[in-house]
């Protein structure tokens, strides 16, 4: 981490609507965003930042603990310590059926892919089931890390018909996958089912992720179809919860 000096922080005008918390946080994010306040930088002692922002050291921590929470901020305990500034996690939008290369246009990112193994397999009994193919039927398994600005946020295995993609491990798969299935294919994946639980790194999967095994990663389940209803891939992937901000939205009816 850095000890890069900290920008002067303002004294926020009072909003009759928004609690000042709130505004503290709002404050940070746009810094952050803008390139105001740089990931590393450390922050002033709370009780001087209480004062530059003109409030109370209780509001002060109520925001930092919400930015902390966020993943933006680092409280090191300590005489050497301090509160530093993240790098802010990219989030990922379930709400629509976009791929990781989609997703991190939007976060204005530039996604990479790995590919770790490309290979024909028979469907297990987990596989064949999601595809609704026969057990054992040959599948396309692709196996790939995705990295966006050089750091590693996900490993990706997803599962094919192969009856349905004939010479698919032929094309280049460092791209996107759905516009691979789109635009050879016109297999266009439309619908998915998503689950999402808590998982730990194995040993095999450790270094490609980065991380020390039996951490803590989100694994995302998803069988993906066509219009038409077919299955046309499913996938396990893991991602990283501190690089890596999951988001679904959702309306009343």
């Amino acid at each position: 981490m850095t000890n890069a000096t900290a920008p002067a922080f303002p004294t926020l005008q009072r909003d009759s609507t928004t609690p000042m918390h709130q505004l503290i946080e709002r404050w940070f994010i746009e810094a952050i965003s803008s390139g105001e306040i740089a990931a590393g930088d450390k922050l002033p002692s709370e009780p001087e930042l209480a004062v530059s922002f003109g409030v109370s050291r209780m509001t002060l921590r109520q925001a930092l603990t919400t930015l902390q929470t966020r993943g933006l901020l680092e409280r090191v305990p300590g005489r050497s310590g301090g509160t530093f500034i993240l790098e802010p996690k990219v989030e990922c939008d379930l709400t629509g059926l976009a791929g990781f290369t989609e997703q991190m246009q939007r976060a204005q990112r530039k996604a990479t892919a790995k590919v770790v193994s490309a290979q024909t397999l028979p469907a297990s009994r987990m596989v064949a089931e999601a595809l609704n193919i026969p057990r054992e039927a040959p599948v396309f398994e692709v196996v790939r890390v995705r990295s966006a600005n050089r750091q590693v946020l996900a490993l990706e295995r997803s599962w094919f018909p192969a009856d349905q993609l004939p010479g698919f491990l032929e094309h280049r798969l460092t791209g996107s996958l759905y516009r691979l299935l789109t635009r050879k294919y016109g297999h266009t994946p439309t619908t998915a089912i998503e689950y999402l639980e808590p998982a730990t790194v194995a040993a095999a999967d450790s270094a490609l992720l980065d991380m020390p095994e039996g951490s803590a990663v989100m694994l995302i389940e998803r069988t993906a179809s066509t219009s038409a209803g077919m299955p046309i891939e499913f996938a396990r992937d893991l991602f990283r919860p501190d690089r890596i901000r999951i988001s679904v939205r959702s309306g009343l009816s």
